[in-house]
């Protein structure tokens, strides 16, 4: 009999902390051990007005108790007393404001339904980063483990003394949970007939309602497992026993939840595979990938034992009509979707022969590309797109379940469609050129409407289609027991609807961007503006809610893309071209009087202008520097250069060489003056009058640096470091931890997080207390003392892949850098000798298999390295299969499967193959 431990407090005292109400009905008296520091203090938030009406201005406040017990007291009239659920949770509130909530929608009780006068529940914190809590996420609960739910009848009649509760997600079909303990009621140990829990229909927890009216207390109990099929008890849970200490009362319920059972939940493992909507490649499709193509996707998917589809962004990203548009994450609205994905021929449906001909001849065409031609498929979309609709608009907008649709998304659908509609009659989507629409207004814009209802409902014809095709998508995927994981982009587009509706939401004279990486040693500017994150808090994030919503029509999991920007965004002045211009939002600065405490004699020309002198000017233009000294420079007086005021900015110079961007030599004047630009170590803080500054990133790969005196140097190169990596952390948590935590509690979907690239030591610790899960990658470690991360050691919170869509798959990687794959192939992969030069098949299959077998919940894989194991289905040119270069704001988003879904799907050795890898790493469970 396993030994006894305290685990709940005695019964509660006569007095308590409460809020009352004339002719007191029911009173419930809430109870939580929880251990808390000098200055915390605990509240009770829900659904009711005793409760804060879910605002925690009117919270209820709890008492502190010894032996870390913490209670509060609400007592109802019989009014109060409806038939309505009342859900509430523990909030914990720190001495510096910041505010946790215990995780979940589980605790709660219909006060109209409660059999005696007063009702006590002993309740256990649930945190957030406990990893069971991803088991209730919407994919697990309504896909993945929702057919593991086991109902039974309950065999317990008469009154009830006791209502106990826990959860324990992992339990599987046939199984449900017992209780055994030292009394009669719970069958003094024997496991023969132990107390059955039921969990109904849609709920979390595993209920039992007792009678122990005539037990002796305390009662010592366990949690263990029932097979109901078989009839036999499987096992106990593990640890020491439970205790209840509370006999209750003859007009007293107790209420015990126990949180989780402790049974090993962290053995369930899911893969799945990763593609682009517009990568797919099917028989039917136009020229791109579209909605309808990931019911094939799905097929193989199942055939395969995958559990899971990624797919990047899908939103609207219609600009300029032209390929650039093909970037996924500049999106013109956070809610819309793209066109592009509309399967026209699905619309047409059989009787509309004229335009299914049209549809079947450039089907012919476009499909026999290598690539995606994005333009070529747009316009050609667009076209048939407005044949449709001018056959079914008088039709269309009668239809109820359109109308249902309109009215729940008009508060984005209609600024989208007015929007469309005035980028398409100015020729432009920069809204401070539309003259009488620069600014929205509600009231205009609905005169706008008013006014040109056919061409604005187009567009709202197009989104409800694209809504219905991609709703049937996924619901054909939660079918066939598969989920699919969404993206959530960082940023919005500038000139996009969401900064013309609300553009005191972000910083508009500012750019996000990231600081350079191995992937990009210039960083990155993708030219968003930054979150005014103090407005969005002003309106609890509504405009997030109303995007993780939207999300949650299509997607059951969402991947939100550098999530470090919650932390701190890179931001990049107007005035700069590269990210290498910016420094992080917000940060401490470096204030003046830390240079003289560290006896560095402070130019702050020198420092913070860019340094040219002759020797820097023959580094960078070689035989040039006559000429750009003649055409770009002006004598500084003491032997250096600067700037002539024309060119003083990185913007400046890329609108002078505009005209010339086809010619190589000027290119390479222009990104030599670039590098001049940036050749600077600080860069003085905004409104700072010489008081404060923020490094430069790289500050020690600049010329500047370089040709300072050593003594400067290695004071510098203490503050730099000083300044990046350890007096920022503390303040970046708590940024994080005033929006991370909002933002989850709004949504129910399971969130993982892409926590790339220079990754504050905080980081780790905030997903984790959050139950986010982490991207690892086997070439991108976060250990600056390791070369590689290895997959068997990933967190279980996690997600594991060789390569994303920012970096070259695993074929492509093992052509770039000998020196990299040469150890990669001797430690990693342990095998000895030289490697091989291109990536054999064996070798992509024994880099997938490390992955497979990693510990991490979710391994998930580009496509392209999955049929890199195959010598018959692999592309033949490894350069092909990479997405996109982070490096280049430019580049073309044209991937496109090499086969076809049909033809993979067809691929039976390959496909039984690839399964017989996943059951063997225990990463499919039925």
């Amino acid at each position: 009999m396993p030994s006894a431990r305290q685990y709940h407090a005695p019964a509660v005292p006569a007095t308590a902390v409460a809020k009352k109400a004339p002719g007191v009905f029911r009173k419930i008296t809430f109870q939580l051990k929880f251990h808390t520091l000098f200055g915390q203090e605990l509240f009770i938030v829900g659904n009711h007005l005793l409760l804060g009406n879910n605002d925690l201005a009117g919270a209820l406040s709890m008492e502190y108790e010894n032996g870390d017990y913490w209670r509060a007291v609400i007592e109802l009239n019989e009014a109060q007393c409806t038939d309505q659920e009342i859900t509430y949770n523990y909030v914990l509130k720190n001495a510096d404001g910041l505010i946790s909530f215990d995780w979940g929608a589980d605790k709660k009780f219909n006060p109209a339904r409660l059999c005696k006068a007063e009702t006590i529940f002993y309740d256990a914190w649930n945190y957030a980063g406990y990893f069971e809590n991803a088991f209730y996420t919407e994919p697990f609960k309504q896909v993945l483990l929702k057919h593991n739910h086991t109902a039974i009848k309950s065999d317990h009649v008469g009154k009830t003394t006791h209502v106990l509760m826990v959860k324990s997600p992992l339990l599987q079909a046939g199984q449900t949970l017992c209780i055994l303990g030292n009394t009669v009621e719970l069958g003094n140990w024997d496991t023969v007939a132990p107390v059955l829990m039921n969990r109904q229909e849609g709920e979390d927890s595993f209920t039992a309602s007792l009678d122990l009216s005539h037990a002796s207390f305390p009662i010592a109990y366990k949690y263990g497992v029932y097979d109901t099929e078989k009839n036999i008890f499987l096992r106990y849970e593990d640890g020491d026993n439970r205790i209840l200490n509370d006999p209750g009362a003859k007009n007293r319920q107790v209420t015990v939840n126990d949180g989780f059972t402790i049974l090993p939940d962290n053995t369930w493992k899911g893969a799945g595979v990763a593609i682009p909507v517009f990568g797919l490649r099917s028989e039917q499709s136009l020229g791109v990938g579209e909605f309808t193509d990931l019911k094939l996707l799905v097929n193989w998917a199942r055939t395969t034992g995958l559990k899971l589809i990624q797919l990047l962004p899908v939103n609207d990203t219609t600009a300029t009509h032209s390929w650039t548009d093909s970037y996924p994450y500049a999106a013109i609205s956070a809610f819309a979707l793209h066109p592009i994905y509309l399967n026209v021929e699905v619309l047409a449906g059989t009787k509309n022969k004229t335009i299914r001909q049209k549809i079947s001849e450039e089907r012919e065409r476009l499909n026999h590309l290598p690539v995606v031609d994005y333009e070529s498929v747009i316009k050609t979309k667009w076209s048939i797109i407005q044949d449709l609709y001018a056959e079914a608009k008088n039709d269309f907008f009668l239809h109820k379940d359109y109308q249902d649709y309109f009215e729940q998304n008009k508060h984005w659908l209609e600024p989208y469609a007015a929007f469309c509609y005035l980028r398409d009659l100015y020729g432009t989507v920069d809204f401070n050129q539309w003259p009488q629409y620069a600014r929205y207004d509600a009231t205009t814009i609905q005169t706008l409407i008013g006014s040109h209802q056919d061409e604005i409902g187009l567009h709202y014809y197009i989104q409800y289609n694209l809504h219905l095709q991609l709703k049937e998508a996924t619901a054909y995927a939660h079918a066939n027991g598969i989920i699919v994981k969404g993206d959530i982009a960082i940023g919005v587009y500038r000139h996009g609807v969401d900064a013309w509706q609300n553009p005191e939401l972000y910083h508009m004279d500012a750019q996000a961007g990231a600081p350079p990486d191995d992937f990009a040693v210039k960083g990155q500017n993708w030219g968003f503006p930054t979150y005014n994150w103090e407005r969005m808090r002003e309106d609890g994030f509504a405009w997030w809610k109303q995007r993780f919503e939207q999300m949650s029509y299509y997607f059951d999991a969402f991947r939100i893309d550098h999530i470090l920007g919650f932390f701190r965004i890179f931001s990049i002045p107007m005035h700069a071209i590269e990210g290498i211009m910016g420094h992080f939002v917000p940060a401490i600065p470096v204030r003046i009087n830390e240079f003289h405490n560290r006896k560095i004699n402070i130019d702050l020309h020198r420092f913070t202008q860019p340094y040219i002198s002759d020797q820097v000017l023959w580094e960078i233009f070689g035989h040039d520097n006559d000429l750009v000294k003649k055409e770009f420079l002006q004598s500084a007086g003491d032997g250096s250069y600067a700037l002539k005021p024309a060119f003083a900015t990185q913007r400046q110079v890329e609108t002078y060489f505009a005209a010339l961007e086809n010619d190589a030599h000027h290119q390479k004047v222009k990104t030599g003056l670039f590098d001049l630009i940036s050749n600077v170590i600080l860069f003085e803080a905004e409104q700072a009058d010489g008081m404060h500054f923020h490094f430069r990133f790289g500050m020690e790969n600049t010329s500047s640096y370089r040709h300072l005196d050593e003594q400067t140097k290695q004071a510098l190169h203490e503050l730099y470091i000083d300044y990046f990596f350890r007096r920022q952390d503390e303040f970046w948590k708590k940024e994080a931890l005033l929006k991370l935590p909002a933002l989850k509690r709004v949504t129910n979907m399971l969130v993982c997080g892409e926590d790339l690239g220079l990754v504050p030591a905080c980081v780790p610790d905030v997903m984790h207390q959050l139950g986010l899960l982490s991207l690892e990658i086997q070439r991108m470690p976060k250990a600056s003392h390791t070369k590689f991360f290895n997959p068997k050691d990933a967190p279980y919170l996690s997600v594991v892949t060789p390569s994303t869509h920012d970096m070259s798959t695993i074929r492509g990687w093992w052509e770039e850098d000998k020196t990299t794959i040469q150890q990669f192939y001797n430690e990693e992969l342990e095998e000895p000798g030289t490697a091989p030069y291109y990536c054999e098949p064996w070798i992509n299959k024994a880099i997938v298999l490390q992955h497979l077998h990693s510990p991490a919940m979710w391994s998930i894989f580009q496509l392209q390295d999955i049929l890199g194991i195959s010598e018959q289905l692999r592309r033949e040119n490894p350069g092909e299969e990479r997405i996109n270069i982070p490096a280049n704001p430019r580049h073309y988003w044209q991937y496109r499967m090499h086969l076809t879904l049909e033809s993979l799907l067809a691929a039976n050795a390959f496909n039984e193959e690839f399964y017989n890898y996943v059951i063997a790493s225990g990463r499919l469970s039925d």
